[in-house]
């Protein structure tokens, strides 16, 4: 299935219904008067926060939402009937941003598919410079993105001992509507963070049930996967595999902005570095440019407490990079491991669940 974590919508929620307009007309019963019922109200588009949706692909295919109109009032002072809310299941972890409308049109009127942006990842908004209207960062959490309107005043209403037969009645209120930018940032405990085929992957197949995608070639991880990591004592973290950075990410080379986002929620950062430097890589270089892209990215990644997690140590070549390592960072903890072996698992999640502890 196709991921999709940031996706341009309109939405438009649901019209009031006219008030309605009558007179009571009965036999026996001459000069009934008005009876014209008010419009029933227009659905509002909800947003709920789901943790059974994984993505924002639902909305990829149908980024146009449109909720239902109420129903006009009716005769014998009838209330229209009000419609439904749309609700809309989004995954945890989503930001829904305002934007301008990108093409002038009727307020009343819903845009028609050409006039809808590109929703594809081919063209993308840094949403960081837009400020977020919600964060639905909880399971069940619930926001309204757009108010249905109220219905409109039946001709019921207006009478007086003035007005004895008034023929004026009210539309109902338009439904709100907008353009809205829905960005998903992964909430995970600790994040994996790292150059490509450093085994961030082959981690998280080894310390969870997670099975993101395994080979010998770059960015062979295009989207993040979260496991579900049990560390003791019946609690459980979770850690997020991001895909692999390069030199120049925060100027958005390689995936670049596509997934430097999933880091921002991760509490904790484990650098996974290729300490035998497979491709040629020298492990301490590699560290001080993942460090310098989270710096230059956002600030407040360089101040998220982090750990170097020294991967592939039963290859020869790592025993001389380790000790550069250390030498480099000295106050740095340093958990050397090799976990395509199976090598270092259980000291994982002994410090997952060490930094848990921590955090309480």
């Amino acid at each position: 299935m196709k991921f999709v974590d940031q996706i341009r919508i309109y939405a438009k929620a649901g019209d009031g219904g006219r008030g309605g307009c009558s007179f009571r007309r009965e036999k026996y019963i001459p000069n009934g008067g008005p009876d014209g019922g008010n419009g029933g109200n227009g659905g509002s588009v909800i947003l709920k926060a789901d943790s059974d949706t994984s993505s924002l692909v639902a909305l990829y295919f149908e980024p146009l939402i449109k909720a239902k109109p109420g129903g006009r009032g009716q005769s014998n002072d009838c209330t229209g009937r009000s419609a439904d809310d749309l609700l809309v299941r989004v995954p945890i972890g989503t930001l829904v941003y305002e934007l301008p409308t990108p093409k002038a049109h009727d307020p009343l009127e819903i845009p028609d598919e050409d006039s809808l942006p590109e929703p594809t990842e081919k063209k993308r908004i840094d949403p960081r410079q837009l400020q977020a209207i919600f964060d639905l960062s909880e399971d069940g959490q619930e926001v309204c993105l757009c108010q249905g309107g109220h219905g409109g005043r039946g001709n019921a209403t207006y009478k007086s001992s003035t007005n004895r037969a008034p023929r004026q009645f009210t539309e109902g209120e338009p439904g709100q509507e907008g353009w809205f930018l829905l960005e998903l940032q992964s909430i995970a405990f600790a994040g994996l963070v790292g150059f490509p085929n450093a085994g961030k992957s082959t981690l998280l197949n080894a310390i969870s049930a997670a099975r993101p995608k395994v080979a010998s070639y770059p960015f062979t991880t295009l989207h993040p996967h979260i496991g579900v990591v049990e560390v003791g004592n019946y609690e459980r973290v979770t850690v997020a595999d991001i895909p692999g950075l390069i030199d120049g990410a925060h100027d958005n080379r390689g995936l670049g902005h596509e997934f430097l986002r999933h880091i921002l929620r991760c509490q904790h950062l484990l650098f996974v570095l290729d300490l035998a430097g497979c491709d040629g890589r020298d492990p301490v270089t590699d560290l001080e440019i993942l460090r310098k892209e989270l710096r230059l990215y956002d600030p407040l990644l360089a101040e998220k407490p982090w750990t170097i997690l020294a991967n592939k140590t039963d290859l020869p070549e790592a025993e001389e990079n380790l000790a550069v390592l250390r030498n480099r960072f000295p106050r740095q903890t340093i958990l050397p491991v090799a976990v395509g072996m199976g090598q270092g698992v259980d000291d994982i999640k002994k410090l997952l669940a060490q930094l848990a502890e921590n955090d309480k």
